[in-house]
């Protein structure tokens, strides 16, 4: 499993979003999502919406995967970085 991978497979699951994603050993990863979906949901439902993108793989080939989740209004009150250019 690759960071690249993983992030393709959430951005094409939430559509419109932004997601960084990091890990060097294959198996446990970080990422930061920014998505307009979070809008309104607490941090375990955003989580939820991330995991569903990964289907099987998370447990298996995800073995961790530590989330930051931001809706694009929060990502810009943020320091620059993904979500606000």
């Amino acid at each position: 499993m690759d960071s690249a991978r993983i992030q393709a497979m959430i951005e094409n699951g939430l559509p419109g979003a932004q997601a960084e994603v990091s890990g060097a050993d294959g198996v446990h990863f970080e990422a930061t999502v920014v998505a307009s979906q979070f809008a309104g949901k607490l941090p375990l439902a955003r989580h939820r919406l991330v995991y569903a993108t990964l289907g099987d793989l998370m447990g298996g080939a995800i073995h961790a995967l530590a989330l930051k989740t931001l809706t694009p209004e929060e990502a810009g009150k943020r320091e620059p970085g993904i979500g606000n250019g």
